[in-house]
C-alpha cells in the first residue's frame, strides 16, 4: 500500500504501541464517564459495569491484534481484499474513513463545548473548533512517526496530572458515599456496561498502526496493555467521584472530572483554579485522539485513492469534519452524535474486523 508519506520510515516499541493506544482511548470519555455510568447504577455498583465493558473489549482487542498480525507486510486494504473480495474490503475500508471523519468531529466539538464552559467563556464555538481544528491539519499534514513521538511526550504528563487530582482528592473522599454495595439490579449494570463501551474505542487502531512496529507479534499484548491501562483510570476515577460527590448528585455533573480538579486544594493554596490547570494539560490527551483520528480517516482514504498525495488528502477531508463538528445545534444533538460514531465504530471498527478474523481462521488464509 501507499502511504504517500515517509510515515513508516522508522520502527516503533511495543511501549510506543501501548502509549498510542492508551492516548488514543483515553480521551473525552473519562470527563463524562462517571455521570454515564451513575446515571443507571446505585452506589458504587457501576465500577461493575465498567469492568465488564472493559473485559468484554479487552477481548475484542485481541482478537482485533491477531487479525492484523495476518496482513502486517501488506496492509489492511490488500490482505481484506484477498480475504473477502476487493469491492467489499473497499466498502470496508470507506466505511472506517467515514467513522474516523465521524470521530474527530466529535472529539473536535467537544473539546470546542468544554473549552468554551471552562477557559473561553466569551469565544464562539465556532471559533474555538476551527483553531483546533487548524493546529490538528498541521500536526497530522507530518509524519506519522511524529503523532506517536507526541503520545509518548504528552500522556506520562496527562497520567501524572489524573495521579494528582486522584490523590488530593482523598482528603474529602467519604467511604460511606460508596455503601451499599451490590445493590443495583442486572439491567441498571448492562445498560451502565453498554454505555461504558463507547468510552473505550480507540484500540481498532492496531488493525492500521501495526505496520509501524518492530516487532508486530507483541501487538497482542500491546493492545492489551494499552486498553488495560484506561480500564484501571476510569474505575479509579469513578469510585473516587462516587466517594466525592455521591452517586446522587454525580448523574447531574456534566463533567465530573473536572469538577473534581475544582474541589480538592493544593496545600499552600499554589494553584487557585486547578481546574483550569487541569483542563489545559488534559487538552494534550484530547489532542492526541483527535490527531490520530484524522490520521486513521486519512490512512484509509488513501488506501482506495493511493495516488493522492498525503497532504491533499488531509485538506480534503479536514473541511468535512469541521462542517459535522458543527452540525450539533444542542446539547441533545451533541450526544446522539456520540451515539452515531460510537455504533458505527462498533460495526465497522470492531464487530466486522472480529468476523473477517474468523472468516481468515476458516479458510486457513496465512500472511504473506
Amino acid at each position: 500500500m501507499n502511504t504517500n508519506s515517509d510515515s513508516y520510515t522508522e520502527e516503533i516499541r511495543v511501549l510506543d504501541m501501548v502509549v498510542t493506544v492508551t492516548s488514543m482511548v483515553v480521551g473525552v470519555g473519562i470527563l463524562t464517564l462517571p455521570r454515564v455510568i451513575a446515571k443507571t447504577t446505585q452506589a458504587s455498583d457501576g465500577w461493575i459495569s465498567i469492568l465488564g465493558a472493559g473485559l468484554l473489549l479487552l477481548t475484542a482487542a485481541y482478537i482485533l491484534a491477531k487479525y492484523a498480525g495476518l496482513y502486517y507486510k501488506e496492509g489492511f486494504f490488500a490482505f481484506t481484499s484477498r480475504l473477502v473480495s476487493k469491492p467489499i474490503a473497499a466498502l470496508l475500508v470507506g466505511s472506517l474513513s467515514v467513522y474516523y471523519i465521524c470521530f474527530s468531529a466529535y472529539v473536535i466539538r467537544a473539546i470546542a463545548n468544554i473549552s468554551k464552559q471552562y477557559l473561553f467563556e466569551r469565544t464562539p464555538v465556532e471559533v474555538v473548533a476551527l483553531i483546533f481544528l487548524l493546529v490538528l491539519v498541521y500536526s497530522v499534514a507530518g509524519s506519522r512517526i511524529g503523532i506517536i513521538r507526541l503520545n509518548m511526550m504528552f500522556l506520562p504528563i496527562v497520567l501524572f496530572m489524573i495521579g494528582i487530582v486522584l490523590l488530593f482528592s482523598l482528603d474529602i473522599f467519604q467511604v460511606k458515599s460508596l455503601k451499599p454495595f451490590f445493590v443495583s439490579d442486572w439491567k441498571g449494570l448492562l445498560t451502565a456496561a453498554k454505555n461504558s463501551v463507547p468510552s473505550f474505542l480507540g484500540f481498532e487502531l492496531i488493525l492500521f498502526y501495526i505496520s509501524m512496529m518492530r516487532n508486530p507479534h507483541k501487538a497482542p499484548k500491546a493492545v492489551l496493555i494499552g486498553v488495560a491501562i484506561p480500564m484501571v483510570l476510569y474505575i479509579a476515577v469513578y469510585l473516587i467521584c462516587v466517594g466525592v460527590f455521591t452517586q446522587y448528585a454525580l448523574k447531574e455533573i456534566d463533567y465530573p472530572s473536572i469538577e473534581l480538579a475544582k474541589e480538592i486544594q493544593i496545600p499552600g493554596e499554589f494553584f487557585e483554579r486547578f481546574e483550569s490547570i487541569f483542563f489545559t494539560i488534559w487538552v494534550m490527551t484530547i489532542f492526541n485522539t483527535a490527531c490520530m483520528a484524522i490520521d486513521l480517516a486519512v490512512y484509509n482514504f488513501s488506501s482506495l485513492f493511493p495516488k493522492l498525495p498525503h497532504k491533499k488528502s488531509v485538506f480534503i477531508l479536514s473541511p468535512f469534519i469541521y462542517f459535522l463538528s458543527m452540525v450539533p445545534k444542542n446539547v441533545t444533538q451533541f450526544g446522539r452524535l456520540g451515539d452515531y460514531v460510537s455504533y458505527i465504530g462498533l460495526l465497522v471498527g470492531i464487530m466486522i474486523p472480529c468476523l473477517l478474523y474468523a472468516v481468515a481462521k476458516i479458510r486457513g488464509v496465512k500472511q504473506l
